[in-house]
């Protein structure tokens, strides 16, 4: 179930209300029992990678250099 945030504009508290989405615009009342409050813009984090844009491929090894190339010992 979906969680609406809140801010009672007569003593300031921010609060969160859960229901269902058909009730997210029905008016919400603050813990402290005032009427007057506002519902919050929430924002949404989606984090990933997007599949559409592939990595450029990564050069194979032996190009040279101590490392690079094995010539350490």
């Amino acid at each position: 179930m979906p969680r609406y945030d809140y801010r009672c504009r007569a003593c300031g508290s921010t609060f969160e209300v859960s229901r269902p989405m058909i009730n997210a615009s029905d008016p919400a009342r603050c813990p402290d029992g005032h009427d007057d409050t506002v519902k919050l813009l929430s924002t949404v984090a989606v984090t990933g990678t997007s599949r559409g844009a592939a990595a450029p491929p990564k050069p194979a090894g032996g190009g040279g250099g101590c490392c690079g190339g094995g010539c350490c010992s």
